[in-house]
């Protein structure tokens, strides 16, 4: 059995701490006054923020040559699943007892619902197929079917913005946090360009050439022979 590395240690414990957290805080009724949606809202950022971490892993792996990054995507994502799944069962069990004619009668008028709904339909294959079996038994189209976190990372981040009291068009209300995640999704999907993450890899691998230049030319200077005064100082000492 391999020994866990320190960032595969972090990860895990990054993973399960929020859910603690909020049973914790479920118990120790410190959930806010209204319990039901603190859970909703804190489930939610939370699967929005390790979707964002599972996103981010390709390209920074690429760009900063950390290979093991790749290997935390999968659990990465899957802990977003778990937060995505969470978030809506605290709707539909919590908030809505199950009552399938509110439940329908709501997602038909409130956008949020209709776009945080196909957001977790598209990650629910994703989630199934994240295991070495279907890797192997899917082949090519393994990888095809994984991008569409590219679609599913914007459509919870838009969730996120419609689903807060806010008016978009006059930048007021509760809608500085989900633009944030929503500029970082947009960052983490510009970064995926071929010609923008080959430019950053062609940056990272000339400073890396650099630096040791630097570095040699320091340890030249520092070895140096004492310079010919010197010398000279010591000839007069003994005179």
């Amino acid at each position: 059995m391999k020994k866990p590395t320190p960032l595969q240690v972090i990860v895990h414990l990054a993973g399960w701490f929020p859910l603690a957290q909020i049973t914790f805080d479920y118990f120790t009724r410190h959930l806010t006054a209204n319990p039901i949606q603190a859970i909703e809202q804190r489930t939610g950022i939370q699967a929005l923020t390790f979707l964002l971490f599972s996103l981010a892993c390709t390209p920074l792996s690429s760009i900063l040559g950390w290979r093991e990054l790749t290997q935390r995507r999968k659990a990465l994502g899957n802990y977003g699943f778990l937060y995505a799944s969470l978030h809506l069962l605290t709707f539909l069990g919590l908030d809505y007892a199950f009552n399938l004619g509110a439940i329908l009668r709501d997602v038909g008028t409130k956008w949020y619902i209709i776009i945080g709904l196909t957001a977790f339909l598209l990650l629910l294959p994703l989630a199934f197929t994240s295991f070495k079996y279907w890797m192997k038994r899917l082949g090519k189209n393994w990888k095809r079917l994984h991008k569409l976190v590219y679609v599913i990372s914007p459509l919870v981040a838009l969730h996120f913005l419609l689903s807060v009291k806010g008016d978009l068009t006059r930048l007021q209300g509760n809608i500085w946090q989900p633009m944030l995640y929503g500029s970082i999704a947009l960052i983490l999907l510009i970064l995926r360009i071929s010609s923008i993450k080959v430019g950053l890899i062609a940056l990272r691998t000339h400073l890396q050439n650099i630096l040791p230049r630097h570095e040699a030319k320091s340890v030249s200077r520092a070895e140096k022979p004492l310079p010919v005064n010197g010398k000279k100082e010591i000839k007069e000492g003994i005179e």
